[in-house]
């Protein structure tokens, strides 16, 4: 594999994002959307994950993005604001070198950073549990929590959905209570 640098997305980087998307939208059951996102739709997804907090990744080799990852809150209410749910998609002429690994690890890094405790994956699932992204995050200590079956219809069959949940914790204690600055008198 040449030197694949992994790096914060910035808006130029949209156009390849939603190329690569539009391979899995129209080839796979990768993701459940049936029609191709243009890149302004690109631009209003990477300021809402820039505007959360959570990253946007982009992977890059020879100048040219072979791969994108990013975090989003994995639900919307206030008590879910430490869970988030992860998505990685590599470029097709990348597939098989190490991309996915390195998006998903550097993506993983980055949320503990910013305050995730816990990180899901929600990959769509035909029935063959030797699928790349279950495997992927399993190798980097996802583990199987769930399946939701037939959940999604798409290129003329019923996919499932398998869950999958990566623990940030080192203790199962309270949430940290923000502290406040202390005044002083001068």
């Amino acid at each position: 594999m040449d030197v694949v640098d992994v790096r914060p997305a910035v808006a130029g980087d949209l156009p390849a994002v939603a190329a690569i998307y539009e391979h899995y939208v129209l080839t796979s059951v990768a993701t459940f959307e049936v029609d191709p996102v243009p890149t302004w739709e690109w631009s209003a997804r990477f300021s809402a994950v820039q505007a959360s907090g959570w990253p946007f990744l982009v992977a890059e080799d020879g100048g040219s993005v072979v791969g994108y990852a990013y975090a989003t809150q994995w639900k919307s209410r206030a008590a879910y604001r430490r869970t988030v749910e992860d998505s990685v998609y590599v470029a097709p002429a990348a597939v098989g070198r190490g991309v996915g690994r390195l998006l998903l690890s550097a993506l993983v890094a980055a949320v503990a950073d910013a305050g995730a405790r816990q990180v899901v994956a929600a990959i769509s699932d035909t029935g063959d549990d030797a699928s790349a992204s279950v495997s992927l995050h399993r190798s980097l200590g996802f583990v199987d929590v769930g399946r939701l079956r037939s959940v999604g219809f798409k290129h003329d069959r019923w996919v499932d959905v398998v869950l999958m949940q990566l623990s940030l914790l080192e203790s199962e204690g309270p949430e940290p209570k923000p502290t406040r600055p202390r005044l002083v008198d001068g």
